[in-house]
């Protein structure tokens, strides 16, 4: 590390706020402080009004205008309590991030007396203009009217003074150009469908409701650094850097103490989170050097995704208090671990059972094993569309590394379960089953819990696996919104329960036993869906090869697995269903593709812009240092010292020379491939382009870039070293 270095970070240490704010409070006595939830409601609404919304919410029906006046006066009463000037509609556009417009509460009024307002309509509805967001082609530039619209189902919130509600986003002519949208949509597909298969074991079931627990992995930078490497302010992750002599190989970072610096940072936001009543639960470090994780309890799906994304925002601003800087970036540095966002998905009941955690009777266990059995095909049925949802630039980068699964969606059950079908699809027959075999079968059901209990383990290099009471899909990445993978696991399976809801009652309409219809049907799954059952190491060569056999896809980049968007199957299950229309789903891959070659593109611009202004200069200036050794060296020795003396030198002098000239030839032939690249109108053809002619200069532009690292002298070398980025002190 140079001396410069050094002082600076020695100087943002010395200023970083080590130590938080004290409190003597629980958590529980300020939980929620920043929510207008239910607690705020009941303190501030009239009996009738808070009953009649909390209906509302609950049945996801549309509010009366004078009840809406009521809670937005309500609402800014207590924002005003709590110090908020401002309010914004909150909402999730495409392009990934969060969007909002403040508005003062206050109004001038005619009589020259100053008010605070805020009514029902601008609760209700906004619009917020946003003609530069996204919309792939859903409106014109000209065409910029649109519209925020209430989500009374997620609770109104304070950040830094605004009082933030949140909201979906549609065009002029109603076309969703966020995420909520579509995944409303979703949840309300999922409870309707779930609910009717529910009914046929359990007449008390009434709603169903998707729930998500994500896990949010991260790292950390110090900030002095941060900015000293361009690559990481500019695309969020390393272009150049070699992998330091000891990185996670000692594999001591994982669980173990956290740093106090980094402890700071962690407290301090929690406690903000826990104010804006975000659940964390847990903390602790992950596998790289500066990665960490959290994750908090789990939440009704709608509302769990609003909160990670509010979560990123909050732990950006706390992050920069802490002389910090904060990386989501898939795969930041290479030769490490990237940072994935687990979605640990189920189904709970207003009963307040879990659908996808056995009981402890035959008629609760064929009810999961209906559930469960039921997802596993519909993976099956749409499992290219699961890999489109979570393709991205910076997860292309992490999909099929040694920390996470690979891009052949497969599911993990765990041994025992696997007999459990192996011996329901042996024992179930095309013929009438005896009431002998009925019950033993369902006996056989009774024995999941325990099964579970004893025998359930996980496979980490599995995108989807079953943990015990939930499907936990690995393969999402770290900066993603959970939306799109929800929204397609929601749809998916509540499309499979339509078909066997709609096969059972034509089943049962011919007279067959309720029981036996299920087995059977279920039968049929479980020999269909073999091919996405996998117990084995994701990561083989074996496992590619049994994979391509098993008819099962492998899009290994993004403009590959995006074709599953615009897919007849695909189009045909989101319109039928009222998800999404096919205009939609074009403009979500047209948005995506143009996202994937602006990434490309931006990341080998900077690439240019270090070879050219960092990398070849500095390596120049220190090999004429070293010609000018070699040159006093000669005038000094004799020519046989000369030439043993002078022999690293020489070496050091031609291998700069020829990795800087490899540097510049790649570089001027990147961007000719850019600008190939560039001249195509059609987003696809575009992306394709980057992906396959101008990324793979990445690569080998970084290779050389790399070994110049090592030759340089490092006082001389400009860019911060992995060695210096990835420990925290």
């Amino acid at each position: 590390m140079t001396s410069s270095r050094f002082i600076s970070l020695k100087e943002a240490l010395s200023h970083s706020p080590l130590e938080v704010e004290k409190t003597n409070k629980k958590v529980s006595e300020y939980y929620g402080i920043n929510v207008f939830n239910d607690r705020a409601m009941r303190e501030y609404l009239p009996d009738d009004v808070y009953k009649s919304i909390s209906e509302n919410i609950e049945r996801s029906e549309q509010i009366e205008k004078k009840v809406a006046d009521q809670v937005a006066s309500a609402m800014r009463a207590w924002a005003i309590s709590k110090g908020a000037t401002h309010y914004t509609h909150w909402f999730l556009p495409l392009n990934g991030a969060t969007a909002e417009k403040h508005d003062a509460f206050f109004h001038p009024s005619s009589d020259n007396r100053n008010i605070e307002q805020f009514d029902g309509s601008k609760l209700v509805q906004q619009e917020p203009d946003a003609s530069s967001l996204p919309s792939g082609g859903l409106r014109n530039t000209f065409e910029a009217r649109g519209y925020s619209a209430w989500d009374p189902s997620s609770p109104a919130f304070i950040m830094d003074s605004t009082l933030c509600i949140p909201t979906i986003f549609v065009s002029y002519t109603g076309d969703a150009l966020d995420f909520k949208t579509p995944l409303i949509k979703s949840l309300s597909f999922i409870d309707n469908i779930a609910t009717d298969v529910c009914q046929l074991f359990d007449r008390s079931i009434t709603r169903v409701i998707a729930t998500l627990g994500w896990e949010q992995e991260y790292f950390l930078v110090d900030e002095s650094l941060y900015y000293m490497r361009p690559d990481l302010v500019m695309t969020g992750r390393t272009l150049t850097g070699h992998a330091p002599a000891k990185g996670q190989q000692l594999e001591d970072h994982y669980f173990g103490a956290i740093a106090p610096r980094v402890k700071a940072f962690m407290t301090e936001f929690e406690i903000e989170a826990w104010k804006l009543g975000i659940p964390v639960k847990t903390r602790h470090n992950e596998v790289a050097p500066n990665q960490f994780e959290l994750a908090p309890v789990y939440e009704e799906a709608n509302i769990a995704i609003d909160h990670n994304q509010l979560v990123m925002v909050v732990m950006e601003k706390i992050a920069r208090k802490h002389k910090f800087r904060i990386l989501f970036h898939e795969k930041p540095f290479a030769g490490v671990n990237g940072s994935g966002k687990h979605n640990n998905w189920s189904l709970a009941t207003n009963t307040g059972k879990n659908l996808l955690s056995p009981g402890h009777t035959p008629k609760t266990n064929l009810l999961f094993l209906t559930f469960f059995v039921n997802f596993i095909k519909s993976v099956y049925n749409h499992s290219d569309l699961l890999r489109g949802a979570i393709a991205s630039a910076g997860n292309d980068h992490r999909l099929g590394a040694n920390e996470a699964p690979p891009a052949i969606i497969s599911i993990f059950i765990g041994t025992q379960l696997t007999k459990v079908l192996d011996e329901l699809e042996r024992k179930v027959k095309d013929r009438k089953m005896t009431p002998d075999e009925k019950t033993e079968l369902k006996l056989n059901i009774g024995k999941i819990p325990q099964i579970i209990l004893d025998n359930t383990d996980r496979n980490r290099t599995s995108p989807i696996a079953f943990t015990g009471n939930k499907f936990e899909f690995r393969a999402v990445g770290s900066s993603a919104n959970c939306g799109p993978a929800m929204i397609v696991l929601n749809s998916i399976l509540a499309q499979q329960l339509k078909e066997f809801k709609s096969t059972l009652d034509k089943a049962m309409e011919k007279g067959e036993d309720k029981d036996e219809a299920i087995f059977k049907i279920l039968r049929n799954y479980i020999k269909e869906s073999r091919p996405i059952l996998f117990e084995g190491n994701n990561y083989s060569d074996e496992w590619v090869k049994e994979a391509s056999k098993r008819g099962l896809s492998n899009f290994k980049n993004t403009p590959e697995a995006l074709s599953s968007y615009v897919s007849d199957s695909t189009v045909k299950l989101f319109e039928e269903n009222n998800i999404f229309s096919r205009k939609e789903l074009e403009a979500r891959w047209e948005i995506r593709h143009e996202n994937y070659a602006k990434v490309i593109q931006i990341e080998s611009r900077v690439l240019g812009d270090l070879a050219g202004n960092h990398i070849i200069p500095t390596a120049i200036r220190y090999q004429n240092i070293l010609v000018d050794n070699v040159k006093g060296l000669k005038e000094i020795l004799t020519s046989e010292q000369f030439e043993e003396q002078a022999e690293l030198q020489k070496y050091i002098i031609g291998k700069i020379s020829e990795h800087t000239t490899e540097i510049r030839k790649g570089v001027k032939e990147m961007i000719e491939k850019r600008k190939i690249a560039n001249s195509f109108e059609e987003a696809d053809k575009r992306s394709f382009h980057y992906c396959n002619e101008v990324k793979p200069y990445l690569e080998s532009i970084r290779y050389h870039v790399d070994k110049l690292e090592l030759l340089v002298d490092d006082e001389m070398w400009t860019l911060p070293k992995y060695r210096e980025l990835l420990f925290i002190k």
